[in-house]
Protein backbone atom coordinates (compact mmCIF):
# COMPACT_ATOMS: atom_id res chain seq x y z
CA UNK A 1 0.00 0.00 0.00
CA UNK A 2 1.21 3.66 -0.63
CA UNK A 3 2.34 5.21 2.46
CA UNK A 4 -0.38 7.74 2.81
CA UNK A 5 1.41 9.63 5.62
CA UNK A 6 4.68 11.09 3.17
CA UNK A 7 3.25 13.62 0.21
CA UNK A 8 4.15 12.16 -3.80
CA UNK A 9 7.32 13.44 -4.83
CA UNK A 10 8.03 15.16 -1.23
CA UNK A 11 11.37 15.53 -2.19
CA UNK A 12 10.85 17.37 -5.43
CA UNK A 13 10.40 21.55 -5.53
CA UNK A 14 7.07 20.69 -7.57
CA UNK A 15 4.02 21.20 -4.79
CA UNK A 16 0.18 20.72 -5.63
CA UNK A 17 -1.41 24.47 -6.94
CA UNK A 18 -4.19 25.68 -5.61
CA UNK A 19 -5.05 27.92 -8.82
CA UNK A 20 -4.81 24.60 -11.03
CA UNK A 21 -6.89 22.50 -8.19
CA UNK A 22 -4.32 19.91 -7.81
CA UNK A 23 -5.06 16.96 -5.43
CA UNK A 24 -3.05 14.22 -6.22
CA UNK A 25 -4.13 10.93 -5.81
CA UNK A 26 -1.65 8.45 -3.76
CA UNK A 27 -3.88 5.81 -2.80
CA UNK A 28 -2.82 2.44 -4.72
CA UNK A 29 -5.97 0.71 -3.45
CA UNK A 30 -8.08 3.74 -5.16
CA UNK A 31 -5.67 3.95 -8.11
CA UNK A 32 -6.37 0.26 -8.53
CA UNK A 33 -10.06 0.28 -8.89
CA UNK A 34 -9.65 3.19 -11.32
CA UNK A 35 -7.36 0.83 -13.20
CA UNK A 36 -10.45 -1.55 -13.22
CA UNK A 37 -13.09 0.62 -13.89
CA UNK A 38 -11.31 1.60 -16.97
CA UNK A 39 -12.00 -2.38 -18.66
CA UNK A 40 -8.83 -1.68 -20.19
CA UNK A 41 -7.55 -3.58 -23.78
CA UNK A 42 -4.30 -3.38 -25.51
CA UNK A 43 -5.79 -1.72 -28.40
CA UNK A 44 -7.41 1.15 -26.29
CA UNK A 45 -6.39 4.93 -26.68
CA UNK A 46 -6.18 6.72 -23.59
CA UNK A 47 -6.92 10.00 -22.88
CA UNK A 48 -5.90 11.54 -19.49
CA UNK A 49 -6.67 14.83 -18.17
CA UNK A 50 -4.64 16.24 -15.56
CA UNK A 51 -2.12 13.60 -15.05
CA UNK A 52 -0.53 15.70 -12.33
CA UNK A 53 3.01 13.30 -10.80
CA UNK A 54 2.07 10.24 -13.28
CA UNK A 55 1.12 7.80 -10.75
CA UNK A 56 -2.23 7.01 -12.38
CA UNK A 57 -0.39 7.26 -16.13
CA UNK A 58 2.66 4.84 -14.45
CA UNK A 59 -0.18 2.06 -14.12
CA UNK A 60 -2.40 2.62 -17.91
CA UNK A 61 0.97 2.65 -20.16
CA UNK A 62 1.31 -1.31 -19.80
CA UNK A 63 -1.93 -2.14 -20.71
CA UNK A 64 -2.91 0.59 -23.51
CA UNK A 65 -2.13 0.96 -27.16
CA UNK A 66 -1.75 4.78 -26.11
CA UNK A 67 -1.84 8.03 -23.55
CA UNK A 68 -2.35 11.15 -24.29
CA UNK A 69 -2.20 13.22 -21.28
CA UNK A 70 -3.11 16.27 -20.92
CA UNK A 71 -1.38 18.83 -18.16
CA UNK A 72 -1.49 22.60 -18.03
CA UNK A 73 0.90 23.41 -14.96
CA UNK A 74 4.34 23.65 -17.03
CA UNK A 75 6.59 22.67 -13.98
CA UNK A 76 4.81 19.17 -13.89
CA UNK A 77 4.84 18.57 -17.72
CA UNK A 78 9.05 18.94 -17.61
CA UNK A 79 8.45 16.50 -14.87
CA UNK A 80 6.74 14.08 -16.59
CA UNK A 81 8.91 14.71 -19.68
CA UNK A 82 11.77 13.19 -17.81
CA UNK A 83 9.95 10.17 -16.33
CA UNK A 84 7.86 8.87 -19.10
CA UNK A 85 9.61 8.37 -21.41
CA UNK A 86 8.00 5.81 -22.80
CA UNK A 87 7.14 5.16 -26.82
CA UNK A 88 2.77 5.06 -25.98
CA UNK A 89 3.38 8.13 -24.19
CA UNK A 90 2.03 11.91 -25.51
CA UNK A 91 1.94 15.03 -23.60
CA UNK A 92 0.16 17.90 -24.59
CA UNK A 93 0.60 20.94 -22.73
CA UNK A 94 -2.24 22.98 -21.48
CA UNK A 95 -5.99 23.31 -20.59
CA UNK A 96 -8.75 20.96 -21.78
CA UNK A 97 -10.62 23.53 -22.18
CA UNK A 98 -8.74 25.15 -24.74
CA UNK A 99 -7.58 22.43 -27.18
CA UNK A 100 -9.60 20.08 -29.67
CA UNK A 101 -10.10 16.40 -28.31
CA UNK A 102 -7.21 14.31 -29.55
CA UNK A 103 -8.13 12.78 -32.19
CA UNK A 104 -8.13 8.86 -31.82
CA UNK A 105 -8.90 8.44 -28.09
CA UNK A 106 -11.39 5.53 -27.64
CA UNK A 107 -11.57 6.14 -23.52
CA UNK A 108 -10.89 8.82 -20.99
CA UNK A 109 -9.22 7.94 -17.69
CA UNK A 110 -8.47 10.79 -15.09
CA UNK A 111 -8.81 12.61 -11.75
CA UNK A 112 -10.13 15.59 -12.99
CA UNK A 113 -9.80 19.63 -11.57
CA UNK A 114 -13.13 19.78 -9.17
CA UNK A 115 -13.19 23.53 -10.02
CA UNK A 116 -14.07 22.86 -13.77
CA UNK A 117 -15.85 19.23 -13.67
CA UNK A 118 -18.99 20.74 -15.17
CA UNK A 119 -17.18 22.32 -18.62
CA UNK A 120 -15.07 18.77 -18.91
CA UNK A 121 -18.61 16.81 -19.08
CA UNK A 122 -19.78 19.68 -21.84
CA UNK A 123 -15.99 18.94 -23.47
CA UNK A 124 -16.13 15.02 -23.44
CA UNK A 125 -20.00 14.32 -23.82
CA UNK A 126 -21.50 17.57 -25.47
CA UNK A 127 -25.02 19.09 -24.93
CA UNK A 128 -28.45 17.73 -25.40
CA UNK A 129 -28.50 19.38 -28.93
CA UNK A 130 -24.77 18.43 -29.81
CA UNK A 131 -23.78 14.95 -27.85
CA UNK A 132 -20.58 14.11 -28.40
CA UNK A 133 -19.54 10.47 -29.26
CA UNK A 134 -15.90 9.31 -29.50
CA UNK A 135 -15.48 8.04 -25.96
CA UNK A 136 -16.75 4.30 -25.41
CA UNK A 137 -16.04 4.64 -22.33
CA UNK A 138 -14.94 7.72 -19.43
CA UNK A 139 -13.80 7.00 -15.79
CA UNK A 140 -13.69 10.16 -13.95
CA UNK A 141 -12.57 10.95 -10.14
CA UNK A 142 -14.67 13.79 -9.29
CA UNK A 143 -16.27 14.90 -5.80
CA UNK A 144 -18.54 13.19 -4.47
CA UNK A 145 -21.44 14.98 -4.55
CA UNK A 146 -21.23 15.53 -8.76
CA UNK A 147 -20.57 11.34 -8.37
CA UNK A 148 -23.60 11.18 -6.48
CA UNK A 149 -25.90 13.32 -8.79
CA UNK A 150 -24.45 11.24 -11.87
CA UNK A 151 -25.38 8.10 -10.76
CA UNK A 152 -28.98 9.24 -9.00
CA UNK A 153 -32.23 7.35 -9.87
CA UNK A 154 -35.64 9.75 -10.07
CA UNK A 155 -36.70 9.87 -6.48
CA UNK A 156 -32.97 10.66 -5.25
CA UNK A 157 -32.21 12.95 -3.08
CA UNK A 158 -29.12 13.50 -4.90
CA UNK A 159 -30.81 13.53 -8.30
CA UNK A 160 -31.23 16.95 -10.33
CA UNK A 161 -30.67 18.39 -13.60
CA UNK A 162 -27.50 17.29 -14.76
CA UNK A 163 -28.51 14.08 -13.73
CA UNK A 164 -31.18 14.16 -16.04
CA UNK A 165 -29.13 15.58 -18.47
CA UNK A 166 -25.75 13.49 -18.48
CA UNK A 167 -28.45 10.05 -18.40
CA UNK A 168 -30.10 11.49 -21.31
CA UNK A 169 -26.72 11.44 -23.29
CA UNK A 170 -25.18 8.13 -21.37
CA UNK A 171 -25.04 5.41 -18.27
CA UNK A 172 -23.56 6.18 -15.36
CA UNK A 173 -22.30 3.52 -12.59
CA UNK A 174 -20.91 4.79 -9.25
CA UNK A 175 -17.49 2.75 -8.94
CA UNK A 176 -16.68 3.42 -5.25
CA UNK A 177 -15.73 6.36 -2.59
CA UNK A 178 -12.95 7.78 -2.04
CA UNK A 179 -11.95 9.72 1.13
CA UNK A 180 -10.10 12.94 1.04
CA UNK A 181 -6.95 11.25 3.14
CA UNK A 182 -6.31 9.47 -0.29
CA UNK A 183 -4.95 12.79 -1.62
CA UNK A 184 -1.98 15.05 -1.18
CA UNK A 185 -3.06 17.68 0.24
CA UNK A 186 -6.45 16.49 1.35
CA UNK A 187 -9.32 18.06 -0.62
CA UNK A 188 -12.04 19.37 1.80
CA UNK A 189 -14.79 17.05 0.39
CA UNK A 190 -14.99 13.68 -0.17
CA UNK A 191 -14.36 12.38 -3.89
CA UNK A 192 -16.27 9.22 -5.73
CA UNK A 193 -15.24 7.32 -9.03
CA UNK A 194 -17.77 6.89 -11.56
CA UNK A 195 -17.84 4.82 -15.01
CA UNK A 196 -19.29 7.37 -17.82
CA UNK A 197 -20.76 5.22 -21.03
CA UNK A 198 -21.55 7.55 -23.58
CA UNK A 199 -24.66 6.01 -25.84
CA UNK A 200 -27.12 7.62 -28.30
CA UNK A 201 -30.36 8.76 -26.12
CA UNK A 202 -32.96 5.53 -25.47
CA UNK A 203 -36.07 7.91 -26.55
CA UNK A 204 -34.58 10.60 -28.83
CA UNK A 205 -36.41 14.21 -28.39
CA UNK A 206 -37.86 16.36 -30.73
CA UNK A 207 -36.20 19.29 -29.59
CA UNK A 208 -33.17 18.95 -27.59
CA UNK A 209 -32.47 22.93 -26.64
CA UNK A 210 -36.55 22.94 -25.29
CA UNK A 211 -35.67 19.69 -23.45
CA UNK A 212 -32.42 20.72 -21.69
CA UNK A 213 -34.71 24.62 -21.29
CA UNK A 214 -37.35 22.47 -19.80
CA UNK A 215 -35.54 20.47 -17.52
CA UNK A 216 -33.27 23.02 -16.44
CA UNK A 217 -36.49 25.44 -15.14
CA UNK A 218 -37.81 22.44 -13.77
CA UNK A 219 -35.22 22.43 -10.90
CA UNK A 220 -34.84 26.02 -10.66
CA UNK A 221 -36.63 25.37 -7.36
CA UNK A 222 -36.19 22.30 -6.07
CA UNK A 223 -38.97 22.23 -3.51
CA UNK A 224 -42.19 23.88 -5.99
CA UNK A 225 -44.13 21.38 -7.84
CA UNK A 226 -43.20 21.22 -11.30
CA UNK A 227 -46.37 22.50 -12.72
CA UNK A 228 -44.73 26.11 -10.80
CA UNK A 229 -41.16 26.19 -12.11
CA UNK A 230 -42.86 25.54 -15.37
CA UNK A 231 -45.51 28.41 -15.47
CA UNK A 232 -43.01 30.29 -17.96
CA UNK A 233 -43.57 27.46 -20.83
CA UNK A 234 -46.70 26.47 -20.24
CA UNK A 235 -50.32 26.98 -18.13
CA UNK A 236 -50.22 25.64 -14.81
CA UNK A 237 -53.70 23.78 -15.87
CA UNK A 238 -52.62 22.56 -19.37
CA UNK A 239 -49.85 21.15 -17.34
CA UNK A 240 -51.67 19.50 -14.85
CA UNK A 241 -54.11 17.85 -17.54
CA UNK A 242 -50.63 16.43 -19.32
CA UNK A 243 -49.47 15.46 -16.34
CA UNK A 244 -52.55 13.03 -15.75
CA UNK A 245 -52.65 12.09 -19.04
CA UNK A 246 -49.02 10.14 -18.37
CA UNK A 247 -50.60 8.65 -15.51
CA UNK A 248 -48.39 11.57 -12.99
CA UNK A 249 -49.49 12.84 -10.00
CA UNK A 250 -50.61 16.86 -10.57
CA UNK A 251 -48.29 17.68 -7.36
CA UNK A 252 -45.04 16.14 -8.76
CA UNK A 253 -41.90 17.51 -8.25
CA UNK A 254 -38.50 17.43 -11.04
CA UNK A 255 -36.56 14.95 -9.05
CA UNK A 256 -39.53 12.50 -9.20
CA UNK A 257 -39.31 12.15 -13.26
CA UNK A 258 -36.65 9.63 -14.98
CA UNK A 259 -35.54 10.66 -18.10
CA UNK A 260 -37.81 8.68 -20.34
CA UNK A 261 -40.94 10.80 -18.73
CA UNK A 262 -38.72 13.86 -19.03
CA UNK A 263 -38.39 13.35 -22.87
CA UNK A 264 -42.10 12.42 -23.07
CA UNK A 265 -43.28 15.28 -20.75
CA UNK A 266 -41.18 17.48 -23.15
CA UNK A 267 -42.93 16.20 -25.93
CA UNK A 268 -46.34 16.72 -25.30
CA UNK A 269 -46.04 20.37 -23.99
CA UNK A 270 -44.55 20.92 -27.35
CA UNK A 271 -47.69 19.66 -28.93
CA UNK A 272 -49.51 22.09 -26.71
CA UNK A 273 -47.09 25.18 -27.46
CA UNK A 274 -47.21 24.01 -31.47
CA UNK A 275 -51.27 23.81 -31.50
Amino acid sequence: MTNLDKPVYSSSKIRPRKQFGQHWLRSDAVLNKILRAGQLQQSDRILEIGPGTGNLTRLLLPFVESLTAVEIDRDLCEKLRKTMNQPNFQLIEGSILDIPLPTGTNKVIANIPYNITGEILKKLLGTLAEPIQQFEQIVLLVQKEIGDRLAAKAGHKAYNALSVKIQYLADCQFICDVPAAAFYPPPKVNSAVVRIIPRPPLTPVSDPKFLDRLITLGFATKRKMLRNNLISEIDRDRLVLILESMGINAQVRAEDLDVAQWVALCEEVIKVKSS
